[in-house]
């Protein structure tokens, strides 16, 4: 019986991790000669201490993570790393080695260039760094403040409350501080008030006209400031200002870099991405009277919440540069989220407060995930017609599959099916297609022209009767039946644009979960050949989030948008990427365009038209890629969705190298 349940466990990583692209069977030759190097690995080579590819170590990743360590028997290390260390930032993961390389290629700015800029500032405003303590570790506090006081940029003022600490020795260290340093504030509370009060306490004692927030075991990079500074100097002077980030483990090391989006409403609703380094205007912060008691643990949150709502998006600027680094020990939040569960509630409670308070109608949940929620969004009360169109040729059986699936699978009821016949000559899909008129909610019109995706999206568009149209492909099959429902929760939401869902491929790897801009030229798909219980990379795997551009595989979007945007190329993007222009030309006209994995569905991908493999096909496809490096150039290099540190090379959101 144990060899069988080992023999399931070992097909299982060997199917997942085969799945995601990410061994490396020329990489693992230098172990074995095996004629499955995967299946060696998997069975044995782990054991042996062998690596699965050059950026990722094993043994390290089993000696930091000690609970993986325990597991081992049950759950392989690197598949484990694969579906969840990854997007739990654990440390001695593939990220590591390839950061170590990213620090010394691209952070390291010399002396003379922090000067440069300095001299360049024309705006240098009084930064306010604001810690509140309870008793501290005191080396640790040290370090803190010696990332403060050893800033390139030096109008700045340390502002330190301490929330009544049962240590003496932080006290009086504390009061060492204020009593040797000018620039450095002091407020020693005579009670206890928790984390919240304590923070205003600090505020109170700023006089800056920007506030950084800083906890007391952390540390600033020496050039943090400065680089808030040149922000603050920029056309739009910003009124929130927030970093990349990493952790420092206990011997000092650097490691698990989140190098975030810009601004990104819906992921924010999803989680505390902006977290630190965070840089408020003061006056803002006391026109929303700071921190707030009953949010401690998620008080930061709280306070960015209610910040945002007296600020325009404009106002909101991401500095892709790593100026924090949390301090990852027993207890810290760095450390592991669930340390501090007591933050969860606290942050679904600031998250309904928040949407209730902008009339944003939606009732918030926690997620599996620790400190990250889901909006389950108010359904439209009228529940608008969805023309859901699928153009097709052929392929009858993969044709049924898909409508099939829809009319059983689906929740939301009021929707039509508008099939689009492309040409099909095949006798079974003609017979089958009549069958369809017969069904109330299927229509079948005709597009009898060459096979141009673009412009038979556009006619179908001209046909149907829906305020809200569904771009569906004929091999998609559909997986929960809320999937409808669930986009036009979104689709409905003042300023959305289009609204995509999270695919699958048939062996449940991810095929689409957003399209990220700039991988392999044009764009690729978000992790894709991912596991599908895969968190992804900082949880974007099973958050919603905004992203610059969807696929049409499935795709929601207001029949009004899609005219007003004048739908899709027809001319220069028959084919590729046609999808990808519209969703830009969305973006352009200052819609947001979502994804969203509570929306699932299995993609079989281009069935219908097969792969881009002939002369012809391949000039075609060339040709497009042109129109988009052309037309879109400034958006795909800086994709706002993602991040000038990320890889452009794969879809695996690994580091820029």
């Amino acid at each position: 019986m144990q060899k069988l349940k080992t023999l399931i466990r070992n097909l299982h990583a060997y199917r997942h991790i085969r799945a995601t692209g990410r061994f490396d069977p020329s990489f693992y030759a230098s172990y074995s000669n095996s004629k499955s190097p995967l299946w060696h690995y998997v069975t044995l080579g782990w054991r042996l201490g062998n690596n699965p590819a050059a950026d990722f170590d094993t043994n390290i990743y089993l000696a930091q993570n000690p609970d993986v360590a325990r597991s081992a028997e049950t759950i392989h290390p690197f598949l484990h790393y694969l579906q969840h260390g990854e997007g739990e930032a654990r440390g001695g993961s593939v990220a590591d080695s390839s950061y170590d390389e990213w620090i010394q290629n691209y952070e390291m700015r010399s002396a003379l260039d922090a000067q440069k800029e300095l001299a360049r500032l024309k705006y240098k405003p009084l930064i306010s760094i604001i810690v509140p303590c309870y008793n501290p570790d005191i080396e640790m506090l040290q370090a803190c403040v010696s990332s403060v006081l050893d800033q390139s940029y030096e109008n700045w003022e340390l502002c330190i409350s301490d929330d009544a600490s049962s240590d003496e020795s932080a006290k009086k260290y504390i009061q060492q501080l204020g009593d040797a340093h000018s620039k450095i504030r002091i407020d020693l509370l005579k009670d206890n008030v928790g984390i919240a009060l304590n923070s205003n306490a600090a505020l109170a004692l700023a006089k800056g006209e920007f506030v950084a927030l800083l906890d007391q075991d952390d540390v600033l990079t020496k050039d943090a400031l400065l680089e808030v500074a040149i922000a603050l100097n920029k056309k739009q002077r910003p009124k929130l200002i927030y970093s990349d980030e990493d952790k420092l483990d206990e011997s000092g090391k650097r490691f698990a870099p989140h190098f975030k989006p810009d601004w990104n409403r819906d992921y924010f609703y999803s989680i505390n991405y902006i977290c630190h380094l965070a840089v408020m205007e003061r006056t803002t912060l006391l026109d929303v009277e700071g921190f707030r008691k009953g949010y401690d643990g998620s008080q930061d949150y709280d306070l960015l919440l209610r910040f945002i709502a007296n600020i325009e998006d404009k106002d909101i600027y991401h500095i892709p540069k790593i100026l924090y680094r949390w301090r990852a020990h027993a207890g810290s939040t760095a450390s592991a989220a669930s340390a501090k569960s007591y933050s969860w509630e606290a942050g679904v409670k600031a998250l309904q407060e928040h949407l209730d308070s902008t009339n944003r109608a939606g009732v918030v949940n926690p997620r599996p995930q620790p400190n990250s929620y889901c909006v389950d969004w108010e359904s439209p009360a009228d529940s608008p017609l969805v023309s859901l169109i699928i153009p097709t040729r052929d392929h009858k059986d993969t044709l049924c599959t898909c409508i099939d699936s829809i009319l059983q699978n689906t929740s939301y009821e009021n929707y039509e099916i508008v099939v689009v016949d492309n040409q099909s000559t095949c006798p079974l899909t003609l017979s089958y297609l009549e069958e369809l008129k017969a069904h109330r909610k299927v229509s079948v019109i005709r597009y009898p022209h060459a096979f141009n995706y673009s412009a038979i999206t556009n006619f179908a568009v001209s046909q149907v009767r829906g305020e809200y149209i569904g771009l569906v492909n004929n091999d998609i099959e559909v997986i929960n039946r809320d999937w409808l429902t669930n986009m036009m929760k979104r689709a409905v939401r003042p300023g959305t644009g289009c609204v995509g869902a999270k695919l699958y491929y048939p062996d449940d790897t991810i095929q689409h979960a957003g399209v990220i801009l700039g991988i392999g030229g044009v764009a690729g798909h978000s992790h894709k050949y991912f596991p599908n219980d895969s968190s992804g990379y900082y949880c974007r795997l099973i958050l919603d989030q905004n992203l610059s551009a969807v696929t049409a595989a499935c795709l929601v979007v207001k029949k009004a948008i899609f005219d007003e945007c004048g739908g899709f190329d027809e001319k220069n993007l028959t084919i590729a990427f046609n999808d990808i222009d519209f969703c830009l030309k969305v973006d352009a006209r200052g819609y947001h365009n979502t994804w969203t994995p509570s929306a699932e569905l299995y993609h079989h991908e281009s069935k219908s038209r097969g792969h881009e493999d002939t002369p012809a096909k391949i000039d075609r496809f060339n040709s497009e890629v042109s129109v988009m490096k052309t037309r879109w150039k400034h958006k795909l290099q800086n994709d706002p969705a993602y991040n000038p540190n990320l890889t452009r090379i794969s879809e695996s959101f690994g580091i820029r190298n």
